[in-house]
């Protein structure tokens, strides 16, 4: 989908043309401006707001185009696209923005949506298309007016006009007076007439812009339709009879149907590769535990045999006592003290890390079973 901002900067390249061809003649402009400022001033306001208006057409555009590219460009399973900020395309994105995967749409589904949009871009340029005939009427008001004042002023010239006088300075004196009159009544049909019908060329040339604008928005929407747009099986031979409009609406029925189960069964697919991949993953946690209690059966093991040694040595030192060997008996016992500090404090340490460690293994399984519920009712929905 297009960008209108080529024909926005034409558009606005040409009010800059305007505007210095203006400023080029102003001293004229401004004298024939003022032969008849109220109805030049109205000519001159119908233009702006004329101006404003066809900017606005080709402005208005960028929502439809920025929305109908979100839309090309969506994923599947994205969530359906607000339509707060469009009007064109308003009933477009009501008839699909509830639909997932690809689109499709029956021709007459299509002409529908292509004819609505064209009658509302029709509704636009119609109030331009009313400011150009109001600003050649008004320059042609201006100029009847002005050819009005024009025979009054010559009959009035006429009329008053003294040939028997014998001075002819005199006589061309009054001549002169006379005929001021119908020349300021020329001047302000003249002057209606430029205002009106300039405006009018400016304001012509603005609304092509915009209608060139429009009918490329309709025909870059038109084309991208008809690709999405499921031909009819209602096409028959000549003498053959054509499929009824019910059966056909059932067929079409029942290819929307297949259509929502095979997403359906995509997504089911997806699911359930998502839950074989939790699956492993889980396998794997488990076989790490397993291998991490085997350690702690193992380092248990060692405890015990250590346990044993200590007994041995526990005996000997009995053995000893009583044979009075007090000296030895005290360093022995020194070296039991500090055997079984040892002995303590590496239980402390084997037993906290076999907690962290379990506790751990335990939080990943936690949340990988949460996962595996999460995903089970998306898959089933």
């Amino acid at each position: 989908m297009s960008s209108p901002l080529p024909y926005l900067i034409r558009m606005l390249l040409f009010l800059v043309a305007v505007a210095v061809l203006a400023w080029v003649l102003l001293t004229d402009l401004l004298r024939v401006f003022l032969h008849t400022p109220i109805l030049d001033g109205v000519i001159l306001g119908v233009l702006v707001i004329g101006i404003f208006f066809v900017m606005r057409q080709v402005i208005a555009l960028w929502p439809e185009v920025t929305w109908m590219r979100r839309f090309q460009h969506r994923e599947e399973g994205a969530p359906p696209l607000e339509t707060h900020s469009i009007d064109l395309l308003a009933p477009l994105g009501v008839m699909l923005g509830e639909r997932r995967g690809d689109l499709r749409l029956s021709p007459t589904a299509t002409r529908a949506l292509l004819d609505g949009i064209a009658t509302r871009l029709d509704e636009r340029r119609e109030l331009t298309r009313y400011l150009i005939g109001l600003l050649i009427f008004l320059g042609l008001l201006g100029t009847f007016w002005g050819l009005l004042e024009t025979i009054g002023a010559v009959a009035d010239a006429i009329a008053g006009l003294q040939v028997s006088s014998s001075d002819a300075t005199q006589m061309f004196a009054q001549l002169k007076s006379s005929i001021e009159g119908p020349l300021k009544g020329m001047s302000t049909a003249f002057g209606a007439s430029l205002f009106g019908l300039s405006g009018s060329l400016v304001l012509g040339f603005l609304e092509l812009q915009a209608s060139q604008a429009q009918g490329r928005f309709h025909t870059e929407l038109e084309e991208w339709l008809a690709g999405a747009t499921r031909l009819s099986s209602g096409v028959h031979i000549e003498g053959e009879q054509g499929v009824p409009a019910y059966v056909e609406a059932l067929l079409e029925r029942t290819a929307d149907g297949l259509d929502d189960l095979t997403r359906t069964l995509r997504r089911a697919e997806e699911t359930r590769e998502a839950t074989a991949s939790a699956n492993a993953v889980l396998a794997e946690r488990f076989s790490a535990l397993a291998e991490a209690m085997r350690g702690q059966q193992a380092l248990l093991a060692r405890m015990a045999e250590q346990s044993i040694d200590l007994r041995s040595a526990l005996e000997r030192i009995a053995d000893r006592a009583a044979g009075g060997d007090r000296e030895e008996i005290a360093a022995h016992q020194r070296n039991v003290e500090i055997h079984l500090a040892r002995l303590v404090e590496e239980t402390a340490r084997s037993r906290t890390a076999l907690a962290d460690e379990l506790r751990g293994e335990f939080r990943l399984l936690a949340r990988t079973i949460a996962s595996m519920r999460a995903s089970h009712p998306a898959g089933d929905g």
